[in-house]
């Protein structure tokens, strides 16, 4: 074993260009991974008489507190349950329904507009829908003053936003699946029911458990869409961290708070990886046979799961259709008049907002693009004592909730000598490091795909590292450079739970504006930005997906689908 390290070392070290690489990356992941997580950790336990529990034991006996935690438990697994049972219905349909090539896009592209706004744009059309002046309530059925807020709502707006995450992550294991299983289990007389429920669940459990931990994550970091549809009938845990900080500015009470939130994602991960680790789901061997292409699902099953689909993605439809006819008239249910004012006030008293979301996205996406494709390859392809520990300190900013890695970096950042927040730089960083990994996933997984003896040709050669990955690795891996370019364009773009603590008045994003029109009621606007917004994604990322496709890389398409599963 010291053989073998002091070997690593030597090559490590005979090889500048991969010495100093590996040297940046380890400064940049101390700096915005390791260094923010340990200052929230000194400001959660550390004070002036040393090492304390008291402050969190102050928050956890606080009674508003304890009501917040179990309501934010209690939504994040209805928020999980409902959005894996949504995104496999989804994901059954896509794989076993027998949809064509036409079908399958626009099912496609409603289970994914979602993923592609800002998270809290279903609740704008919710409330124009269901609230006191809603279509449905109050033109349609005629009802006044009806109540929109509180658990359901927000319950319905989560699992609108985030199944889709479900969808991407159950798709492919249903793919993977080999039909021959169950056409056996069918011609030894078993049920189509019972087939389905005895083979293809079971063999989908790690997908249900993984799509279930993204969602009950996804949800317990969520404080924008509780923050309008919960507000004070259901509090929830970010939302009492958020106002903590920035109504009270107390930031060691917010740096508690988030904590807790570590305490229920880390017990839902520590379940699933148990879980699923007991047994084991192989279905793909190296034997080689006949893959069976019937389907196991009835066509009345079929067609019944595709209407259920398509009812879904009409209303998703109906949603966003809202939202677009929203922006163009002067007050949704008030006054229906066709006016552009809000594009207006979005382009005029917006603009700084949308200058400074795209320049932080301009410059965010090419620098999170680089940072996956080299991290990827020098775990990937690269042996040096502490690649694994790069590897687990690269992802754990993707791993934390977004308001954790807010509140970190308000407090790391926010003292000399390293006063970086209300600035771009602090913006950045946020979100090429927190999204970045996706890139890095990417990028592993095309590299196990290459042979190594393309670059061990190149430095035969005699070609360094350096010149071997940019002219060898880097034009193989390009499908994974476009994803990682494109995750964090769209979340530089849609995110806000970890970015709204580090704006300031010299640079806003349009995320935040929208969550301020919305808390003031300025609908019309927040409509106009949430447009706004999607039009943008959908643009750059269909410019980046027909760059890729000149690129003729053979795994091109998978690349570019990710850029919105990301």
């Amino acid at each position: 074993m010291a053989q073998a390290q002091s070997a690593s070392w030597r090559r490590v070290a005979g090889d500048p260009a991969l010495l100093g690489t590996i040297a940046a990356i380890w400064i940049l992941l101390l700096l915005f991974v390791l260094f923010p997580l340990a200052h929230l950790l000194e400001r959660t336990f550390v004070d002036e008489n040393g090492l304390t529990l008291a402050p969190l034991l102050e928050s956890v006996r606080d009674p508003g507190h304890q009501a917040a935690f179990v309501n934010s438990l209690i939504l994040a697994t209805a928020v999980g349950v409902w959005g894996t049972a949504l995104g496999f219905l989804f994901a059954l349909t896509a794989v076993r329904g027998g949809l064509g090539r036409h079908w399958l896009t626009v099912l496609d592209a409603a289970a994914l507009l979602p993923l592609v706004s800002p998270p809290f744009t279903t609740s704008i059309s919710i409330i124009f829908s269901f609230g006191p002046k809603g279509f449905i309530t109050h033109d349609l059925l005629g009802l006044a003053n009806a109540s929109v807020y509180g658990f359901w709502s927000t319950c319905f707006a989560e699992t609108l936003t985030y199944f889709p995450i479900a969808y991407l992550t159950l798709r492919p294991i249903l793919a993977a699946i080999d039909p021959n299983l169950e056409e056996m289990a069918l011609s030894l007389g078993g049920s189509r029911w019972r087939i389905f429920r005895t083979v293809t669940v079971p063999l989908a459990v790690p997908g249900f458990a993984n799509a279930f931990l993204l969602l009950f994550a996804a949800s317990l970091a969520d404080f924008a869409t509780p923050l309008i549809l919960a507000g004070n009938a259901f509090p929830v845990l970010p939302t009492q961290a958020y106002l903590q900080i920035t109504g009270l500015f107390d930031f060691k009470g917010g740096a508690v708070l988030s904590l807790i939130l570590l305490l229920p994602a880390a017990a839902v991960f520590v379940a699933q990886r148990y879980w699923v680790g007991r047994r084991t789901y192989v279905t793909v061997t190296g034997k080689v046979g006949q893959r069976s292409r019937n389907r196991t699902m009835a066509p009345g099953v079929a067609a019944l799961l595709c209407a259920a689909c398509f009812a879904v993605a009409a209303l998703i439809a109906y949603f966003y259709a809202l939202l677009l006819i929203a922006s163009l008239v002067v007050a949704f249910g008030a006054n229906n008049s066709f006016t552009l004012h809000h594009y207006e006030v979005i382009f005029t008293e917006g603009l700084p907002a949308i200058r400074d979301t795209l320049v932080i996205a301009a410059i965010g996406m090419p620098l999170g693009g680089l940072y996956g494709v080299l991290v990827g390859y020098l775990i990937a392809r690269r042996r040096f004592p502490g690649r694994r520990a790069m590897e687990i300190v690269a992802m754990i900013n993707y791993a934390l909730p977004g308001t954790i890695v807010g509140i970190a970096y308000l407090i790391a950042f926010n003292d000399p000598p390293l006063a970086l927040t209300g600035g771009a730089l602090i913006i950045v960083a946020c979100y090429v490091f927190r999204y970045s990994p996706t890139g890095i996933r990417a990028t592993v997984a095309l590299l196990e795909q290459i042979d190594r003896s393309l670059e061990e040709a190149s430095a035969s050669l005699g070609a360094g590292t350096r010149e071997t990955f940019r002219r060898v690795t880097l034009p193989l891996i390009a499908p994974a450079f476009f994803a990682g370019l494109g995750v964090v364009f769209i979340r530089s773009m849609t995110a806000i739970s970890a970015t709204i603590f580090l704006v300031s008045i010299s640079w806003m994003l349009i995320t935040v504006r929208i969550l301020e029109n919305m808390t003031e009621m300025a609908l019309g606007p927040a409509a106009a930005f949430s447009v706004f917004v999607i039009v943008v994604v959908f643009a750059v990322v269909a410019g980046l997906s027909a760059v890729l496709a000149r690129l003729r890389a053979p795994t091109g398409g998978t690349a570019a689908r990710s850029f919105l599963g990301g």
